[in-house]
């Protein structure tokens, strides 16, 4: 290998994400179990800097990260795929700003913002397994992209689209299937109930496990499909990633490509 060169290992990479994801997680169990012994809610700052149910800690940034890792990922593969002028291009670019957005609402809590107003639709009373109301648009938003990119998904190399598959199952099945069970534990015994507790354990696990699993597979696929990704710097005003990225989502098809030809 060239000295110039830097040999990015999918296993290297999926190993050190996933211990950062198992540490957070065991610090945050140590921590809740250190505040039943002593009673002391706080500990010395480490309950909020652990806290997996909170926001602006450790394990947020960290989700955070993750999100925005994938979308930059995404960006690069989306304009690979653009210049290679091929029918999923615009998938992959519009999967990257999904990703940039839900990175920047990781650390934001924009989503939370929809319970007050679908509540009130929803009426008023207990709503069970839909006190996060956000969850209701949530569920149809699902549904929605799963129709829209079938067709991409499934066009996809298999060994991509397994993980794909297994990575959207953790996500979406921690971020919304067990926020469901939550929303009804915490509605019926507080956010101080034992259970709800290790019900928020679970719930960010399958998020961070399934965004590891989906960086693990666009990785896979960047190795297997192009194998090589080249990166010059210089001063001459060359290729620009956002560009490539903008000329694919606003520019019909045949004028993206040479449009991508031209950056």
């Amino acid at each position: 290998m060239a000295l110039n060169q830097i040999l990015i290992s999918r296993r290297l990479v999926v190993r050190v994400l996933g211990v950062t994801a198992v540490a957070l997680v065991l610090a945050y169990g140590a921590v809740q179990t250190a505040t039943d012994l002593t009673g002391r809610d706080h500990l010395w700052g480490l309950v909020p800097l652990f806290d997996l149910d909170a926001e602006r800690n450790i394990p947020t940034f960290f989700a955070s990260f993750l999100l925005l890792l994938a979308a930059s990922l995404l960006l690069v593969i989306a304009v690979l795929e653009g210049r290679r002028r091929t029918p999923g291009a615009r998938h992959w670019a519009v999967l990257a700003c999904g990703f940039a957005v839900m990175a920047v609402d990781e650390c934001a809590l924009l989503h939370e913002r929809l319970s007050d107003p679908v509540h009130r639709a929803l009426g008023p009373g207990s709503l069970g397994i839909f006190h996060y109301a956000w969850v209701v648009p949530a569920i149809a938003l699902v549904f929605l992209l799963a129709v829209v990119f079938m067709r991409f998904w499934l066009r996809l190399p298999t060994r991509t689209r397994s993980t794909v598959l297994v990575a959207a199952v953790l996500f979406v099945g921690g971020s919304i299937g067990v926020e469901l069970i939550g929303g009804w534990r915490v509605e019926m015994y507080g956010t101080k109930d034992p259970i709800y507790r290790m019900l928020v354990c679970v719930e960010e696990s399958l998020e961070m496990a399934g965004v590891i699993v989906f960086l693990s597979g666009l990785l896979g696929y960047l190795a297997d499909v192009h194998q090589e990704v080249r990166l010059r710097f210089g001063n001459d005003g060359g290729s620009l990633l956002l560009p490539a990225l903008m000329a694919l989502l606003l520019v019909p098809s045949s004028a993206a490509g040479q449009a991508e030809q031209a950056l």
